[in-house]
């Protein structure tokens, strides 16, 4: 008897495995390795899930998600129509490579790139090819030299989860003129909001060059705190758009997420507030962590990605001194950085416990 075979590249993948949120015997852990909002969601999104909850949830949500298209194209200055939503950034992601590549196509992505990369570029059986970087940072170059005629797209996170790097507009600018214009360049940008960096932009401006081959994708996971909720949204163009409602989950936007991110995207104040303690905090950890002999990447996203003297045995026995005293960060070993721990920024006192810990650690 002869198993079943799946199609090509889906036994390649490795399951990605999400950050733990617990620690046998640890009632009350401090979970920094998610990068997931301190501040949590915004009040008014949390009363406008409840209120769609109590409305009832027998009928199905608005598979358009109209409201919420609005509210993402009134706030960021969007037409609505070029925006499109789904269960979270990476369901696009996946629906990209679905749409658009399939057996003997290949689609680039850098080296530290986002892990969810090769995952979706496996699953439609294209070929991976990763570029190396330079310094931690996406090479634009390297990219562009990697392309042969069956490359069909680029994925480029920027910033970068796990390091923190980004490349600037000028540098994104060059990669879109270096690609030939059937390429679909991908930028993802779920840690946009957190940049302070005149030089940066999230790409809206390439999405409307007029060719029809870049799309920007966004999450409600990462400032706006509703990471349970799995809400993303892209920009691209009407053609883009149309390929990816045709693949689309019908209704793959639940009537209480839809009605917590169009709440969410609204509290410009709660988003400030995120923001601001985000900026006190980058510098002070990263600064705390370098006066303990460590390097730190820097980074525009709401962590850390931070490099040990003693290579990956001294990074290893931090991680398991961390979770002898409650404290959950992440190994960064399947990146091929296992010298290195990603550090999501908490609240302050979750910051100043880590800080505290490690200190010990280096004692």
């Amino acid at each position: 008897m002869h198993p079943i075979k799946p199609r090509n590249g889906i036994l390649n993948i490795t399951p990605y495995k999400a950050g733990d949120a617990k620690i046998e015997g640890v009632a009350n852990v401090i979970k920094l390795a998610s990068n997931e909002s301190p501040l949590g969601p915004s009040p008014a999104a949390v009363d406008a899930a409840k209120k769609a909850a109590d409305a009832g949830l027998q009928l199905y949500p608005d598979p358009a998600c109209t409201a919420l298209r609005a509210a993402i194209g009134e706030v960021h200055g969007l037409d609505p129509t070029q925006i499109i939503c789904s269960g979270g950034s990476e369901e696009l992601l996946h629906l990209l490579a679905k749409g658009y590549a399939t057996d003997g196509d290949e689609i680039i992505y850098c080296q530290y790139g986002f892990i969810a990369y090769p995952i979706t570029i496996n699953a439609v059986g294209a070929t991976p090819v990763m570029v190396s970087e330079d310094n931690y940072t996406a090479n634009v170059d390297g990219i562009i030299a990697a392309v042969t005629p069956r490359t069909k797209l680029v994925n480029l996170a920027n910033p970068n989860n796990p390091t923190g790097t980004y490349l600037t507009k000028a540098e994104v600018q060059r990669l879109r003129n270096g690609l030939r214009d059937d390429i679909l360049l991908v930028l993802d940008a779920a840690y946009a909001e957190y940049v302070e960096q005149d030089d940066y932009d999230a790409g809206f401006e390439l999405v409307d060059n007029g060719l029809e081959n870049t799309i920007v994708t966004r999450t409600f996971s990462k400032i706006y705190g509703l990471a349970g909720a799995r809400v993303g949204w892209a920009y691209g163009p009407p053609s883009v758009l149309d390929i990816l409602h045709r693949i689309r989950g019908t209704f793959n936007v639940t009537v209480m997420s839809q009605a917590a991110a169009t709440a969410a995207v609204r509290d410009r104040d709660h988003v400030a507030k995120a923001k601001a303690h985000n900026l006190k905090w980058v510098p002070e950890m990263s600064k705390a962590l370098e006066d303990m002999g460590m390097t730190v990447t820097p980074s525009q996203g709401n962590f850390i990605l931070a490099h040990f003297p003693g290579g990956p045995e001294q990074a290893q026995a931090a991680d398991t001194f961390l979770r002898s005293k409650g404290i959950i960060v992440r190994p960064v070993g399947n990146y091929d950085l296992a010298g290195a721990l990603r550090i999501t920024i908490g609240t302050d006192a979750e910051n100043d416990a880590l800080l505290s810990v490690m200190k010990t650690f280096f004692t």
